[in-house]
């Protein structure tokens, strides 16, 4: 039972999640055109940002989930299982996430600088790499622990994995930034992209 709750959570918030995706980018498909750098800039921070603030969420649910299952459920079931149910429900909830941010990426375009071609691959490759990532992770927790230990092992490395790709989109950014000055001004001028550093801290 908990396994399909887990399933209908992630379903209603992927389709959240493309809702908010929309309004944030809209639903212009630019996959393969050329678009301003203002423009690339924009969507492509917008969809990260979306896709940050989910991950975010997803990993403040299952540390909180976790800590509930510290001293086991009300039914009696063990932490460890808790654990790891939160952690399989969260790498779900994160796969389906990242799927939304690929498609989104794939729709900014290629922005109309020198290196626009290369950044727009660059972006694209992160976010596939992702997506790859956290897949292999789910797929690690389809085995059920042997012990509490064991457990806790594989929920704290389900945690590595989302931290892990939630650094690497924003070295990514960064790196594009560096390689680019005309997609470096782009990025600081765009309000998504300043939103996107001020919920950085």
């Amino acid at each position: 039972m908990r396994g399909g709750l887990a399933w209908v959570v992630a379903i209603v918030a992927g389709v959240a999640l493309v809702v908010v995706v929309t309004a944030v980018i809209g639903t212009r498909d630019d996959e393969g055109e050329v678009v301003t750098a203002g423009e690339w800039a924009q969507s492509t921070c917008g969809a990260v940002a979306v896709w940050r603030g989910e991950m975010e969420s997803i990993a403040e649910s299952a540390k909180t989930s976790a800590a509930t299952g510290a001293a086991g459920t009300e039914t009696g079931a063990p932490s460890g299982e808790r654990r790891v149910g939160a952690a399989r429900a969260g790498l779900t909830r994160a796969v389906r996430a990242t799927e939304t941010l690929v498609t989104a990426i794939d729709n900014t375009g290629i922005p109309d600088t020198s290196g626009g071609e290369e950044a727009a691959e660059q972006v694209s490759s992160w976010a596939n790499g992702a997506q790859n990532d956290l897949e292999q992770a789910e797929e690690s927790l389809e085995d059920e622990p042997g012990s509490l230990e064991e457990s806790i092992e594989q929920s704290t490395a389900a945690a590595r994995t989302i931290a892990a790709v939630l650094t690497s989109g924003v070295q990514t950014l960064a790196d594009v930034a560096v390689a680019d000055p005309e997609l470096a001004d782009a990025l600081r001028d765009a309000s998504t992209c300043q939103q996107l550093r001020e919920e950085r801290g």
